[in-house]
Formats: structure tokens, C-alpha cells, sequence
């Protein structure tokens, strides 16, 4: 169990190297850095002020989870989960960092975030309807909302900070990296997906889409980064109430979407809080897909 909810934390002997939605990140030599998964929650691109009880600790284990099964499609940036097992400088913040954060091989991540879509859904559905294509892929005509698509796609976006990433064609991602890295993000994205979709769907989740970060390691290998397949990441749909022509539950913060669409807020910060009811609703569904995805009670 880790300690109580955090929505910020600050290691005092450690240098901060940046403070992303989730994430803190910090340095702790010149190889890794340390991820500390907090307990904030963002939508529309906004912070919000309410934390979600036990998030950061699924985020971090589902990670770990899936590093390890996917590890033979590419290799990850895992060095070590266990807070008594990374240095000194990290074990003295022990009671804040266990169960939510990661050692990692530090690594030069490509500026891109690798989406893989397998279902008809999100900024996806409306660009289809406007166009009869998602992300430049061409689709069949008269496809229902969040069906599943003839076969994955390859949608990649940028990396924003701050703000929305923006999608992008994946000629505008050769501009960026060449060629040869594309097809190595693109292919290895797509395998990435097929496997973790057909692991999922056979313990009764949907991975309807997901993203990806790669990075090269100092050696100049490819590795896995940041968090893979958690219910931040992507969209978790339980199998058994899947039916195309409506939008379907999820185990993701799509439920958080969901709420705050239901206020009159301009989805600008400040962002609204949300009732304690929600929060521990959003809390209970990262924990069932823990739990269907894993086998395991976290």
C-alpha cells in the first residue's frame, strides 16, 4: 500500500528534471532518472485539482506489468520498481515513493507519441465523419461509432507539455526522424498493440487505443518508455459490454471525461474539482483493470 494520495512531491536531494501531468521526474545520476507517478488526473489537457486515490500505485504496477510481458517485442527503460532496491538517495523518501515509482535508463526520447488505434472512437469517430478517414487512413463507408476497425492504424501525434498534442501524418514524422526510425516506431507500435490487445481481450478488456513513447538508449538500442497500456494511456473497455453504435464504459478517466462534460466549465484552467463520489469511482475502475488485466489484487 503506498502512503496516502499525492498530488505533488518534492524530494528535496534529488534534482527535479520535470513535472509532466502525472509525472514528477527526477535525476539521480548521469544513466537514470527516477518517475514518480502521483495521484493527479488530467482531461481536456487540465490538471485537476481533485486526486484519484491509488492511481499513481496502477499506473506504476500495470507498467511494470506490462514491460515484463512485452519485453521480447522491445526491450524498456526499467531498471527497478522496488523502492528498497534503487540507491540510497532514492530509499531515504521511501514512505512517499513506494508502490508509484520507477528507476529508469535514462534515454533520447523521440518527439513523438506512437497512437495505435483499433477501434472507432474519440477524436478518431468525429475526424471520420468528417472526412471517412482517421489520421489520413482511408475507411470503409458507413462504419457505426467505436467499431472495430478492419485492422490497427498507426496515428501518430506530437508531444506537448502543455496543451494538446496534435496529430500528425506519419510523412510529417519521417520529416522529423527519417525514414528508417518511422517504420521501426510504426511496426513495433503495431506489434506492441496486437499483442497486448489479444492478452487483454481474453481476460475481458478492450484495448480500443493506446500511445506509446520510444527512446534510444546510450548504446543506441530502442527501448520502451515513459508508461504502456495503463488506463491513462488508453482506452479500457470492458468486453463484455461492448456493442458498436454508442460510446461504451470504460476502466479509463473517460468516466472523469464524462462527469465534466456535464458542467458548464470552457475546459480552460482552472479546472473544476470533482465530487468524491467520482474520484472513487474513477479509483475502483483503475483498480478492476488491474485486476482483470493481471490476475492480481493490487
Amino acid at each position: 500500500m503506498t502512503a496516502a494520495t499525492v498530488l505533488q512531491t518534492s524530494l528535496s536531494d534529488l534534482k527535479l528534471a520535470r513535472r509532466g501531468k502525472v509525472r514528477d521526474v527526477y535525476e539521480v545520476d548521469d544513466d537514470s532518472l527516477l518517475i514518480v507517478a502521483t495521484d493527479r488526473i488530467s482531461a481536456f489537457d487540465c490538471i485537476l485539482p481533485t486526486p484519484i486515490e491509488r492511481k499513481g500505485e496502477v499506473l506504476t504496477a500495470l507498467s511494470e506489468f506490462w514491460f515484463e510481458k512485452l519485453q521480447h517485442v522491445v526491450a524498456n527503460h526499467l531498471i527497478e520498481s522496488d523502492v528498497d532496491k534503487m540507491p540510497p538517495v532514492v530509499q531515504r523518501h521511501a514512505q512517499t515513493l513506494k508502490g508509484r515509482a520507477m528507476l529508469v535508463r535514462r534515454a533520447d526520447v523521440f518527439p513523438v507519441e506512437c497512437v495505435v488505434r483499433g477501434y472507432l472512437v474519440g477524436s478518431g469517430w468525429k475526424d471520420y465523419l468528417r472526412t471517412g478517414s482517421v489520421c489520413g487512413h482511408k475507411l470503409p463507408e458507413g462504419l457505426p461509432e467505436s467499431a472495430k476497425l478492419p485492422e490497427a492504424i498507426f496515428t501518430p501525434s506530437t508531444k506537448a507539455e502543455q496543451g494538446h498534442d496534435e496529430n500528425i501524418t506519419e510523412d510529417q514524422v519521417r520529416e522529423l526522424i527519417g525514414e528508417e526510425k518511422t517504420a521501426l516506431l510504426r511496426d513495433t507500435s503495431l506489434r506492441l498493440f496486437s499483442e497486448a490487445h489479444d492478452y487483454a481481450r481474453q481476460r475481458g478488456i478492450i484495448i480500443a487505443d493506446t500511445k506509446f513513447e520510444f527512446g534510444l538508449g546510450k548504446d543506441g538500442q530502442l527501448l520502451l518508455v515513459d508508461e504502456v497500456l495503463t488506463p491513462d494511456s488508453s482506452r479500457f473497455w470492458p468486453a463484455d459490454e461492448y456493442e458498436p453504435g454508442r460510446s461504451q464504459p470504460s476502466f479509463d478517466k473517460q468516466f472523469v471525461r464524462d462527469y465534466l462534460e456535464t458542467l458548464n466549465w470552457d475546459k480552460k484552467p482552472p479546472a473544476p474539482a470533482i465530487p468524491s463520489e467520482i474520484a472513487a469511482a474513477t479509483t475502483a475502475r483503475y483498480l478492476e483493470a488491474y485486476r482483470l488485466l493481471t490476475g492480481k489484487e493490487l
